[in-house]
């Protein structure tokens, strides 16, 4: 019963280390650029335009957590992240359908429902690296330059972006079942939760359009809420895994009738 699922991390294992080490450098480099960033917080906000600052949450930039919540999570973490993990969802399925391996993996005892719950499950292995790896080089970065972040406030923003991840992953699931081409399932969701990230940001600059970007799932996900602020959205975490739930029983309900 556990055979497709340890398979599946194997897989994604290397992925998920390269791309923690990406991500680390990245953030790294950051980090590193912040104490000069500092000094010069308030004209950097006010070089860019009202709609920028709106979309991208900026917020008390001569901080480190204003930093941290404005700057480095709404890039690497909620943009990045998540067409990261769409983009690996959209694999799961139609890479095996396209190679041919679903059909000898259907051949033996198992029903599809099992094969997509445990190609799913497998994503626990993307899940802890990059999320373990991103908050270690925050924890430790950020103590480097003399800004420490709290390991309280920063554990708590990546345990509430595990849900937005997933949901991101399951909108990649949804395509892969529906395309049977992997590289057209992948380039469909990450450019799906691209332009949702977009809409997001866009909606909240016309208050009459703002409640288009309640159907996004970065709205229910702000790091700098929790950093600066110490609000902690649990209810908007669990509208999320809802969601995540919701797209993984769509995608079930069309693998399991279409032919293969």
């Amino acid at each position: 019963m556990t055979a497709i699922v340890l398979d599946e991390s194997r897989k994604l294992r290397r992925g998920s280390i390269i791309l923690t080490g990406v991500f680390g450098m990245l953030t790294a480099f950051l980090l590193a650029v912040f104490p000069a960033m500092k000094e010069e917080a308030e004209l950097i906000e006010e070089a860019y335009p009202e709609y920028v600052l709106v979309m991208l949450g900026f917020e008390e930039m001569h901080t480190i957590e204003g930093f941290a919540g404005g700057y480095i999570y709404p890039f690497v973490w909620i943009l990045f992240g998540g067409v990261y993990f769409a983009y690996v969802g959209g694999g799961l399925i139609a890479g095996d359908i396209r190679s041919r391996k679903m059909d000898l993996t259907l051949a033996n005892p198992v029903s599809r429902e099992s094969v997509l719950a445990q190609k799913v499950a497998a994503l626990w292995v993307p899940l802890l690296a990059l999320n373990a790896g991103l908050l270690a080089v925050l924890f430790l970065g950020s103590r480097l330059i003399g800004e420490p972040l709290g390991f309280v406030d920063i554990a708590i923003v990546h345990l509430l972006s595990i849900p937005y991840l997933l949901v991101c992953a399951g909108i990649g699931v949804v395509f892969s079942v529906v395309f049977d081409r992997v590289g057209r399932a992948q380039v469909s969701a990450l450019g799906l939760v691209f332009m949702l990230w977009l809409v997001d940001g866009i909606s909240l600059m016309e208050p009459d359009y703002e409640w288009v970007g309640d159907l996004t799932p970065s709205r229910y996900y702000d790091p700098s809420a929790i950093l600066l602020h110490e609000e902690y959205a649990f209810v908007d975490a669990a509208i999320l895994l809802v969601a995540f739930l919701v797209l993984i029983g769509v995608a079930t309900a069309i693998f399991t009738r279409r032919d293969i």
